[in-house]
């Protein structure tokens, strides 16, 4: 596959419409799938294989946070059933953008305001442990991933953000001793190849990863450490008698004496306390072709993942093989035929203001997937209606799926002191207005778009 070459780009870039000040690009045709799916093949369980009688712990989805639960409880010798209603790593875990990011989705001013001092650091050393606990699985079990700790670069869309960005290192450094790097405009062309933004900060402990690669190999070694895998076996209702718990699937019926729910923004009507209270977003991502190594190089320089200062954000950052993959919430829909041809458009468009040498490169892949919003927009670990979960990452999750879904193994195996998330309030809508059914997208994206603009 030739690679765009940076001549035709800059040729390409001149021809820009006088008027408008842009060029807007129809995309036509793209492969409707993962790119991160074409890089490798994660294995698909046994058909045949019928479901045990009982388990010690039946886990209740077979992506990141599920695989993460069940190895760590087949390490310590639990008998351990994974139920993934397609196959595994089927939803987000292999369709994200491939990005282990320190940090939640709320600043450490929130963080502190909402939780105070105590519990806010340690809710961040949480995020910055799970870092660690990627790599060191990683390492321990021989994932051919491409991790990498490449560190994460977030962008200031408004000279108003790169204040605010000072204000969140200077707390971070004082509050939770970790150290980020604040990048003025004038020094921001050392990071990345836009003029666009007014400046930046940098954290050198985020990394990257293949997310398909990861999860193949997470799902190898759970099978390796002794957990039963069925996939293609949909969990239809969980009825609780006494100390057990009957689960009733597309494939049968089986007894646990524990139950871990790790669904994520595929979390449906059969653990409706869930249900209730998160909020399925949909996110998209466009792949282009290889770029050429002096382009990649240009539009990247160091190989950053890469996040803008938006609600309505863009997430971008190169591959091994040198695409530029380039994400946000074009949509706020779960994914469908036509929001990925919509967001495909709008996301090529958005990728070519930020880098107009890439008005021209070919758009190759295109594709969407769920996330976990709580209402609260923070991960949640616990325990309710007798039902053991983690969820809730809001676009963090390849990194704190594996954490909470290792910690809460020890919470169920007797460790009630492992879990970091514990006692955090798990809200549901206001007034009961929300059953599972996100019928306020719509007004949820104008607002977040609204605030884009007067903030």
């Amino acid at each position: 596959m030739e690679p765009a070459r940076p001549e035709a780009i800059a040729q390409a870039a001149a021809r820009v419409d006088a008027a408008s000040g842009s060029i807007y690009h129809t995309v036509v045709s793209f492969k409707e799938r993962p790119y991160w799916m074409d890089t490798t093949s994660i294995p698909a369980g046994d058909p045949a294989s019928r479901l045990p009688d009982s388990v010690d712990v039946a886990v209740i989805g077979g992506g990141i946070t599920g695989l993460s639960a069940a190895l760590a409880l087949a390490r310590r010798g639990a008998k351990v059933a994974v139920l993934e209603a397609e196959t595994f790593g089927w939803g987000a875990s292999s369709r994200n953008g491939g990005m282990v990011l320190t940090g939640l989705k709320k600043g450490p001013e929130t963080l502190i305001a909402r939780y105070g001092l105590e519990t806010a650091r340690r809710l961040y050393a949480a995020s910055l442990a799970s870092i660690d606990c990627v790599e060191k699985l990683v390492n321990e079990e021989g994932i051919a991933c491409d991790f990498a700790r490449t560190g994460h670069l977030e962008v200031a869309v408004k000279p108003k953000h790169f204040e605010g960005f000072m204000r969140s290192a200077e707390v971070i450094a004082r509050e939770f001793n970790h150290t980020l790097r604040i990048v003025p405009k004038k020094e921001l062309g050392e990071e990345i190849g836009s003029s666009l933004y007014h400046g930046g900060m940098v954290d050198e402990a985020s990394a990257g990863v293949n997310p398909a690669r990861y999860v193949a190999g997470l799902r190898q070694a759970t099978a390796r450490a002794g957990a039963m895998l069925f996939d293609r076996t949909r969990v239809e209702a969980i009825e609780s008698r006494g100390p057990v718990s009957q689960i009733s699937t597309s494939r049968g019926t089986l007894a646990a004496q524990a139950v871990f729910v790790a669904t994520s923004g595929y979390t449906g009507a059969a653990t409706l306390a869930l249900h209730r209270r998160i909020i399925p977003i949909g996110s998209y991502i466009i792949a282009t072709q290889p770029l050429a190594g002096d382009l990649a190089r240009a539009v990247s320089p160091r190989d950053r993942m890469i996040y803008d200062s938006k609600n309505f954000l863009h997430y971008f950052r190169l591959t091994p093989d040198r695409r530029m993959l380039f994400g946000g919430r074009a949509a706020f829909f779960p994914e469908t035929a036509n929001t990925i041809r919509e967001s495909a458009t709008i996301l090529r468009q958005a990728m070519s203001q930020v880098y107009p040498v890439l008005r021209e490169a070919e758009v190759e892949y295109a594709w969407g997937g769920t996330l976990d919003f709580a209402f609260d927009v923070m991960p949640h670990a616990g325990q309710i209606d007798g039902l053991y979960y983690a969820l809730g990452y809001a676009g963090h999750g390849v990194a704190m799926a594996t954490y909470l879904g290792a910690r809460m193994a020890e919470v169920i195996s007797g460790d009630r002191h492992a879990n970091p998330f514990d006692g955090l309030p798990f809200p549901t809508a206001p007034l009961g207005l929300y059953n599972g059914r996100p019928w306020f997208l719509p007004f949820a994206a104008a607002w977040y778009k609204f605030l884009d603009w007067a903030t």
